[in-house]
């Protein structure tokens, strides 16, 4: 009897949109019993709900068949990868060219779970847990992702995910950040990636929120992933392993957006 379906599960179009990019099942070994489209809907019903391993519902494959395989991909790259091809499938659709020339940089604090491996404490918003800094497209899709402990500094964290993205966009031109990157990493990035790092500044004299240009896109990025619970707190016990958990709830948006 086929359960009843939850609001993360992949529709008809979505699985026959991503079912050709998933990796080809290695040879050899026990032929698989349960299906990758149930294992994926359980991973997603996870990020978005929030709950732990150990609590996924029980008409869902058991949790540490859903583990086993989240993990093995996790440490393949896989989720990078499928990201990274649904990232260009958007920008067409979009009528962009899937090279961006102009991208946002920015850095967001989550605080870590009781049992989270590697953290730190950012003195600036007084948490202590992890710090993600990202590159974004002017769609606010990431180019670029970087996990570290919250103690790190943002510029320093700027330059880690600067030099991940050095080299794979040969149109990038000019990257918008706010003013708390200003100073050598300007220089920096201009040396050693060929980059504009352009600061964009509130006006003077302005109260309470506003919107920025250029920045409010990086600032949507990060509510995209606030609303995939799992996301909200960093539970994670290592760093690639929250990399990989930002780069398949992106996935799983996307999806969305081209299905």
């Amino acid at each position: 009897m086929k359960r009843k379906a939850y609001p993360t599960d992949l529709t008809d179009a979505q699985w026959e949109h991503l079912e050709p990019l998933l990796p080809a099942d290695k040879p050899g070994g026990r032929p698989r019993e349960i299906p990758l489209r149930e294992i994926l809907d359980a991973y997603w019903y996870l990020l978005r709900a929030g709950c732990s391993w150990r609590m996924l519902p029980h008409d869902f494959p058991p949790w540490q068949t859903v583990y086993s395989q989240i993990r093995r991909w996790k440490l393949d790259g896989v989720w990078q990868r499928l990201h990274d091809r649904l990232r260009e499938e958007v920008r067409l659709a979009d009528g962009r060219p899937t090279q961006p020339s102009a991208a946002i940089l920015d850095s967001q604090t989550v605080k870590a779970g009781d049992n989270a491996g590697p953290r730190g404490y950012d003195a600036g918003k007084k948490t202590t847990g992890r710090k993600r800094h990202v590159l974004v497209d002017t769609l606010g899709l990431i180019l670029a992702l970087v996990v570290t402990v919250a103690s790190v500094q943002d510029r320093d964290g700027a330059k880690a995910v600067l030099l991940d993205a050095r080299g794979l966009w040969p149109r990038l031109r000019v990257v918008f950040a706010d003013g708390g990157y200003a100073g050598q990493l300007v220089g920096w990035t201009k040396r050693t990636c060929g980059w504009l790092l352009q600061t964009v500044l509130r006006p003077v004299g302005s109260v309470g929120f506003i919107i920025l240009p250029k920045r409010w896109v990086v600032e949507r990025t990060f509510g995209w992933f606030i609303k995939y619970r799992r996301l909200v707190k960093d539970y994670e016990t290592d760093l690639v392993m929250s990399e990989s958990m930002i780069f398949a709830a992106m996935t799983h948006r996307m999806l969305r957006r081209l299905a």
